[in-house]
């Protein structure tokens, strides 16, 4: 027997499931003045700081600074693809010139995070793909030969997009990453000393100024017992009059020259 009470409840069930519905349709539905979200941006400013920081990244405490000035920005804007590649680019500095094992890697650990979150941000945009090419060559140096292959390769894939996206390879230093890359990893985990040199040599129509890159083209030739040509390319650098504002390579770049000189020639 049916209760007395069914059809009631029944007509009360269906009237809350209409109101829960019309009130799922009036919140998602947008009012008239609603105004569309923005990403947030970081401060100008900081963005500039940051870049000042770069330029005297001869000094460590600058780079620090600048990388203190960069999480700020992050904070407000932490997928934002100008601040992001900013910091890979710094942490990467930091990491490739500090003395300290501990902040090397954290410098490298947080130059590969945000290098990421620049890849995501804009895909189709070299600087991020190069500076977390970067940080993944940075982090593999201090993780040893066995347990850093995965980021060598990891740096491949970046610095080879980075060249797709960038005619010029960044003057040659897409090249020049990954000459180094063949030359310094043992032939059983992918190098080629044979690849090395073909790379660097294709960079120079890049970057023929480009102090780094013909140090590593004058090793490639030393490693493939091509003296004379390792010779020539060390005489070149010291001809090359200094760009102000790669002042920090330049004198790195000088010194190792003179000591190649010293120990071949």
């Amino acid at each position: 027997m049916k209760s007395k009470h069914a059809l009631p409840r029944l007509a009360t069930l269906a009237l809350v499931c209409l109101c829960c519905l019309l009130a799922c349709a009036c919140s998602s539905a947008p009012s008239a003045g609603a105004v569309p979200s923005v990403a947030a941006t970081p401060d100008p400013a900081l963005l500039r700081q940051a870049d000042e920081s770069y330029a005297q990244r001869a000094d460590l405490e600058r780079v620090r600074a600048g990388l203190v000035l960069l999480r700020r920005a992050r904070a407000i804007a932490p997928t934002d693809y100008e601040a992001a590649w900013r910091t890979a680019r710094l942490a990467y500095t930091l990491g490739d010139k500090s003395k300290d094992e501990k902040e090397r890697e954290a410098a490298f650990r947080e130059g590969i995070e945000a290098g990421e979150t620049a890849v995501r941000a804009q895909p189709n945009k070299p600087d991020g793909h190069f500076w977390l090419g970067a940080n993944y060559g940075g982090f593999a140096q201090t993780q040893g030969a066995l347990a850093g292959l995965s980021y060598a390769d990891k740096l491949r894939r970046e610095m080879e997009t980075a060249q797709k996206l960038e005619a010029t390879g960044f003057h040659g230093s897409t090249y020049m990453a990954l000459g180094r890359l063949d030359l310094e990893l043992p032939g059983w985990l992918g190098g080629d000393r044979q690849r090395a040199q073909a790379t660097l040599e294709q960079g120079l129509q890049y970057g023929p100024e480009n102090m780094m890159l013909r140090l590593q083209l004058a090793k490639a030739y030393l490693a493939n017992k091509r003296p004379e040509d390792a010779r020539k390319q060390l005489n070149y650098i010291l001809t090359i009059k200094p760009d102000p504002d790669y002042l920090p390579e330049y004198n790195e770049s000088l010194a190792e020259t003179r000591e190649l000189l010293k120990k071949h020639f």
